[in-house]
């Protein structure tokens, strides 16, 4: 080859090889730039939208005594609270995800703990909005179903797979809904989804019945670490009613349905570790004898009150010393009434627990500031504790009255009702809790207080808890009552003061007549109705909101978070 053609091909080659060498850091530093700019994009979707909400809740530590309790039963709280810590993060899987890679990627610190609070980067409170940027709207059915599944493709695997479903009526209460490998949807309980998890706390559990020294919660908690690893918890509900004299309470497991919003049929996992108070307990023990005779007198047809509710139910009053999982997710339970298996309750009646310490503060520190800025200044006489105590209480005792199936062959009432059922079923026992104390009243049986502290209590309990907001079944509840109420005359607003007061005798009339429709529409297996109730009274109206706003403007909390653990209770 001609040595001036060797020396063009060379030179060619070498800035070819240049230019390759070149375009190879080109790219690396596209990499890198495009990796930064990812990374970058990735940082800003976790930072929060705004912070105006973060101070929403104010702390609360809860404590008991526990003077009175043996060694082993204090070894046997904090051996519950590990326990209860499972739950925990059993209930962060199925509400957003891994919690640890959350947190890990939200560097502002309030929106760190606001998302703690939250389980996950939505605010519970304000109807499930996302408070972090770059983050999408909450699944209505959480992480119980495929991401990909819409409504319609569930309908109809159940109506495929009706006779499954009607030999196994907890199949959907205690599973995950995901897509086998050809793509179809399929169940998976949740003692296979969660296998290690619930083994170790079943274990915990078994630990904890060593400790105990009362019969039948040693009992209770043998059988609920074996429905942790079986799936089949309506053995322990059982055994749970039968416990009557142990001073340690525990309500652990899949329970509640509230998480699930796109069905209402999936339960998910709490815990709460109390401490009964002996003295107040007493004090309700007669209430539950009552069941049967409020039952017949409800201000509904005679079909929708045939089922009779077990009279085999107690009432009981209780510090708790450890909230987890969904009882500890946003707005805090200051009451339970359970168990929620229709069976159970037919045959047993229910146990209901009043939280005392969690509702003290919930009245000093946000019942009593609302009522101060929007009751009418002669009626605030009748903000009380014990009206407060009282409402919560036959709150939970009302879910025993009313009916659990319905009257035209759709199923039960929860089934039936889909999506919509949780917050009828909790507008159902606020209106009758307030029904049963009227009459309890009338009759001589309850003689402390006045009837009026009931009714004005109960007026700023509605304020207190519609700010739970539109993805909370007690928020939709209370926005259903008080546009029913403000329609029917029940309050009136003091156009001078902007203040509001009861007027006696049409509440009376308004809550007979909103007890009459929501016992209906649950009788009935009313869906569609349901949806159009809740459409048309389960919002916040323009009033309502610039009330809201007037609580938000004088810093009023809207819920409480709790210092909790064994530190605070002197536990190793």
């Amino acid at each position: 080859m001609n040595l001036k053609y060797l020396s063009i091909a060379s030179a060619i080659t070498l800035a070819l090889m240049g230019c390759q060498k070149q375009d190879a850091e080109t790219d690396k530093v596209a990499e890198k730039t495009q990796a930064a700019e990812q990374a970058d994009t990735k940082s800003q979707a976790y930072q929060p939208i705004s912070t105006d909400r973060f101070g929403i809740y104010t702390d609360f530590t809860l404590t008991a005594d526990l003077s009175h309790l043996s060694s082993n039963q204090k070894e046997m709280i904090a051996v519950l609270i590990d326990a209860s810590k499972i739950m925990d993060q059993l209930f962060w899987q199925q509400a957003y995800g891994d919690k640890s890679e959350l947190l890990s990627k939200i560097s502002h610190e309030g929106a760190k703990a606001f998302a703690d609070i939250n389980y996950g980067p939505w605010d519970r409170l304000e109807g499930d909005k996302p408070f972090l940027t770059g983050v999408e709207e909450k699944p209505l059915g959480a992480q119980f179903y495929p991401e990909d599944m819409e409504k319609s493709e569930y309908e109809q695997w159940q109506k495929d797979n009706q006779a499954f479903l009607a030999n196994n009526r907890d199949a959907e209460l205690y599973s995950m809904v995901e897509r086998n490998d050809k793509g179809e949807l399929t169940l998976v309980p949740y003692n296979v989804k969660y296998k290690a998890s619930l083994e170790k706390a079943a274990q915990l559990l078994k630990q904890a019945s060593e400790l105990a020294d009362n019969k039948e919660f040693k009992n209770y908690l043998k059988m609920r670490a074996e429905a942790l690893l079986s799936n089949q918890y309506q053995p322990s509900d059982f055994a749970w009613m039968d416990m009557k004299t142990n001073p340690v309470e525990l309500v652990l497991g899949p329970i509640e349905t509230y998480e699930d919003q796109l069905f209402g049929y999936r339960s998910a996992f709490e815990s709460y570790v109390l401490i009964k108070d002996l003295q107040w307990s007493e004090r309700l023990a007669k209430f539950a004898a009552f069941l049967p005779e409020l039952q017949q007198g409800l201000p509904v047809s005679e079909e929708y009150k045939q089922e009779m509710p077990g009279t085999d139910a107690d009432l009981n009053a209780y510090d708790v010393v450890y909230y987890a999982g969904h009882s500890n997710a946003g707005s805090k339970t200051i009451a339970i009434n359970l168990p929620n298996d229709e069976e159970v309750q037919l045959a047993k009646g229910t146990r209901r627990l009043q939280l005392k310490n969690a509702m003290r503060a919930k009245f000093d520190k946000i019942l009593v500031p609302i009522s101060q800025l929007l009751i009418a200044d002669e009626q605030q006489q009748f903000i009380t504790f014990d009206a407060f105590f009282a409402n919560t209480m036959f709150h939970e005792v009302a879910h025993g009255l009313g009916i659990k199936n319905t009257i035209n062959d759709k199923g039960m009432v929860r089934t039936a009702l889909k999506e919509t059922a949780s917050a009828l079923e909790e507008g159902k026992a606020d209106i009758l809790g307030l029904y049963m104390i009227t009459e309890l009243f009338n009759k001589g049986e309850i003689t402390e207080g006045k009837l009026m502290d009931n009714y004005v209590t109960f007026l700023a309990g509605i304020f207190r808890s519609v700010r739970f907001g539109a993805s909370s079944a007690h928020g939709k509840a209370n926005m259903i009552r008080f546009n029913y109420f403000k329609e029917k005359g029940a309050f009136e607003k003091d156009s001078a003061t902007g203040k509001f007061r009861i007027n006696f005798d049409k509440m009376t009339t308004a809550m007979n007549d909103l007890s009459k429709l929501l016992l209906t529409l649950q009788g009935n297996g009313d869906y569609e109705g349901a949806k159009q109730l809740l459409a048309s009274k389960g919002v916040i109206t323009d009033e309502l909101q610039s009330e809201l706003d007037k609580l938000t403007e004088a810093n009023i909390p809207v819920d409480i978070v709790f210092n909790q653990g064994k530190k605070y209770l002197d536990l190793k």
